[in-house]
């Protein structure tokens, strides 16, 4: 397969940064079929997400970020997050004390601790644009657009049923059709923020509509983004990061194949008519919004004991699913578990360190060269 040259977008052209775009708003959606044909260009970089969100109910935790100590812990653990995900990001080593130094002052946040990775990531792989693709942080576009505020969001809307289905076999959601559908609802009312908005920083695509127009979908994708479209983002077999992905969980098995069309109506045979009555009466409005043909009269009854039964079932279905994970798919298990591992040792220790009496004192490092610290091999 031939590579087109590294030509920069006309925004790394002018001397900026990659531009930064967030893919938004709920996961298994299509989202890495999508990544993977994009990142087939020179121009664009995505690299495997942080999918920081699950950091975020630990960063009160962190205290005032204007006490260096509590921003230098939080740019460690970043890092830290990234170092332990399932996919690695290919050639890239970030030293936390070189980070800390670059960006200690700049406003702080752990969105701009996420991105200074990513940007740098892509700076590497000489893009022009560089995207994340942790969907859920659309909770938090209104602190992303406060640093960057030429972002781009791109929406990847599903069929409700079918991404719920989808989520209901997902280890990363829960193990329920109301649970997930709710989870649905609040993603797509959070992406409704975005568009309102900004409206001209969004582009909005059906998932359905990428299956059966992959060219005209990805053409589509490239002008919003500004990178040329290529003839090979169509052919997806020739890409080593989905040949990779596709071997290391059941969740991507699919990922190195063309799209199937004939699966947008799967959801049939995976979910209970009183499934779908649920998932229509939550989402129909968006269903009616975007062309999906309801099959209910979307008139279930959603009682707050339905949803503690829900959620009794789902964990029940989370300790099976990583039993399960552990006989069928050890290496995927083991790199998920380091993971979640990771995250609750850091909600123990920033949790001591929360009580610890010296906590309100605001503290000043004293500045360091971040040269002296920067990874150059």
């Amino acid at each position: 397969m031939t590579t087109a040259p590294k030509t920069p977008s006309l925004h790394a052209a002018q001397g900026a940064r990659p531009r930064p775009v967030m893919m938004i708003p709920l996961r298994r959606c299509g989202s890495h079929a999508l990544r993977l044909r994009l990142n087939m260009s020179p121009q664009f970089y995505s690299p495997y997400p942080l999918h920081i969100v699950d950091l975020m109910p630990l960063v009160p935790l962190y205290g005032d970020l204007r006490d260096d100590r509590s921003y230098f812990r939080m740019v460690t653990d970043v890092i830290g997050l990234q170092a332990v995900s399932m996919v690695k990001w290919p050639g890239t080593v970030f030293d936390p004390v070189e980070i800390f130094e670059t960006i200690r002052n700049e406003p702080r946040s752990i969105h701009r601790v996420v991105w200074e990775l990513l940007l740098r990531a892509g700076e590497r792989q000489h893009a022009g644009v560089v995207m994340d693709k942790s969907l859920d942080s659309v909770h938090y576009a209104d602190q992303q657009m406060a640093l960057y505020p030429d972002m781009l969001f791109v929406n990847v809307v599903r069929d409700p049923r079918a991404q719920v289905a989808s989520m209901n076999r997902a280890i990363i959601h829960d193990f329920d059709s109301l649970l997930n559908a709710q989870t649905w609802l609040a993603a797509h009312r959070a992406a409704d923020h975005v568009r309102t908005r900004w409206p001209d920083r969004v582009l909005t695509i059906r998932y359905e509509d990428f299956l059966s127009q992959q060219e005209v979908t990805l053409r589509q994708v490239c002008v919003f983004l500004g990178i040329d479209f290529l003839p090979q983002m169509l052919d997806v077999a020739g890409s080593q990061e989905a040949r990779q992905l596709s071997q290391l969980s059941a969740l991507w098995s699919s990922n190195c194949y063309p799209p199937i069309a004939a699966n947008i109506d799967k959801f049939k045979q995976q979910l209970t008519t009183p499934e779908i009555n649920a998932i229509e009466t939550l989402t129909g409005e968006y269903m009616d919004r975007y062309g999906y043909t309801r099959l209910t009269a979307g008139d279930a009854e959603i009682t707050p004991e339905l949803k503690a039964q829900a959620r009794l079932r789902s964990d029940e279905g989370r300790e099976r699913a990583w039993r399960d994970l552990e006989l069928d798919n050890f290496r995927d298990y083991v790199l998920r578990r380091c993971r979640a591992d990771y995250l609750a040792q850091l909600a123990a220790r920033l949790t001591q360190q929360a009580a610890h009496p010296g906590r309100n004192t605001i503290v000043t490092l004293d500045e360091l060269d971040p040269a002296a610290f920067e990874v150059t091999d």
